[in-house]
C-alpha cells in the first residue's frame, strides 16, 4: 500500500503522477455496507465535479461488533483496494473504522492532510465539531459497540469543549435493520425508543448519529428524540472538510470540469443494497462484485 507522494505529485501504486493528473483521479470512499452512501450523497452535492469509487464491504459487515485488530486489518485491506484503483484521496465513511483504524494509518491519518501524503479522512472529528457547535451543554452519542467502547467521540468533544456532558450508548441493532431495509415502521421505532430513552431521560440537547448507517433512520430517530434535540449527521460535515482539504492540497477539480461519475463495488451481492443505494442517491447505481484480498502485512 502506498501513502507517500513524490514532492510534486500524488503517489498511487508507487507511481508519481503530475498534479494535473492527480486532480483527475477519483475520491475513494468505503464503509462496511450501505451506510457510507450517505457520505457519498453529501460529497456529490458538495463536489459534483469529483468522481467517486465506493466500496461496501458487505461480506464482512458489521464492523461494529469486531475486535479493534480485525477492524484495523479490514480497513487496511479496503484502503489498499482503493489505492490500487488509483484514487487521489480516501474517505473512511465508517465510524468504527474511523475510531479504531484511522489514528493508526500514518501519515495519511493526519489532519489537515500533508501535501506529501495521500489525504485520508475519518468521520469522527467533523461530526464532533458540528455537535460541539450545536450543543447547549449535553450531548448524546449513539454508535456501534466498537465505536462506543473506543471513546472516540467523547475524547473529540472534550478536546473541543471540555465543559460538555457527553453520554454514549451502543445501538447494535440499528445497522442490521438498515441493511435489511427496515428504516420505517413499528419495529425500528420500538428499537429506537429502547435505545434513546435513557439518553433522553438525561436531558440531552444534541444527538450525534455516530454511524453512517444511522441517518437512514433519521425520520424515526427524529420522532423519538423530539423537536428539542438536534440530530447531528456527520456526512455533510465530512464533505465540507474534504472540499476544503482537496482545495488546499491543489487536488480539487475546477468548476468547469464535467460532472463526476460514481462506481460502486461490493464484496457480497445483496439485493437490498441496490434498492437502498437508489433511495439514498436518487439514481440507479450499478454494482460490481469484487474480492478484497488481505495481503501480507495488512495485519495490526
Amino acid at each position: 500500500m502506498c501513502f507517500e507522494t513524490a514532492s510534486l505529485g500524488v503517489c498511487v501504486m508507487g507511481l508519481a503522477t503530475s498534479m494535473d493528473e492527480g486532480r483527475s483521479l477519483p475520491i475513494g470512499v468505503f464503509d462496511s455496507g450501505v451506510g457510507g452512501l450517505t457520505v457519498v450523497a453529501a460529497l456529490r452535492r458538495r463536489l459534483p465535479r469529483e468522481s467517486i469509487l465506493y466500496l461496501g464491504d458487505t461480506a464482512r459487515l458489521p464492523y461494529g461488533t469486531k475486535s479493534p485488530e480485525t477492524v484495523l486489518r479490514y480497513t487496511r485491506s479496503m484502503v489498499a483496494f482503493l489505492t490500487e484503483r488509483r484514487v487521489k484521496a480516501v474517505v473512511v465513511a465508517c465510524n468504527t473504522a474511523s475510531s479504531l483504524a484511522v489514528p493508526k494509518l500514518r501519515p495519511a491519518g493526519a489532519r489537515p492532510p500533508r501535501r506529501d501524503a495521500l489525504p485520508l479522512w475519518g468521520v469522527i472529528e467533523p461530526g464532533a465539531e458540528r455537535a460541539a457547535r450545536a450543543s447547549v451543554g449535553r450531548v448524546g452519542v449513539i454508535a456501534t459497540e466498537s465505536t462506543t467502547r473506543s471513546g472516540a467521540y467523547p475524547r473529540a468533544l472534550e478536546r473541543l469543549r471540555p465543559e460538555l456532558v457527553v453520554l454514549s450508548r451502543a445501538c447494535p441493532l440499528f445497522v442490521p435493520l438498515v441493511e435489511e431495509g427496515w428504516v420505517e415502521g413499528e419495529v425500528p421505532e420500538q428499537v429506537a425508543r429502547r435505545y434513546l430513552t435513557p439518553l433522553l431521560e438525561e436531558r440531552i440537547d444534541t444527538l450525534v448519529l455516530g454511524c453512517t448507517h444511522y441517518p437512514l433512520l433519521m425520520p424515526v430517530l427524529s420522532r423519538v428524540a423530539g423537536p428539542e434535540v438536534t440530530l447531528i449527521d456527520s456526512a455533510s460535515a465530512v464533505a465540507e472538510q474534504v472540499a476544503h482539504d482537496l482545495d488546499a492540497a491543489g487536488l480539487a477539480l475546477p468548476d468547469d470540469a464535467p460532472p463526476g461519475t460514481l462506481h460502486a463495488f461490493v464484496t457480497d451481492v445483496a439485493e437490498h443494497f441496490g434498492r437502498l443505494a437508489e433511495t439514498i442517491l436518487g439514481e440507479v447505481v450499478p454494482l460490481e462484485l469484487v474480492d478484497v484480498v488481505e495481503k501480507a502485512g495488512d495485519g495490526a
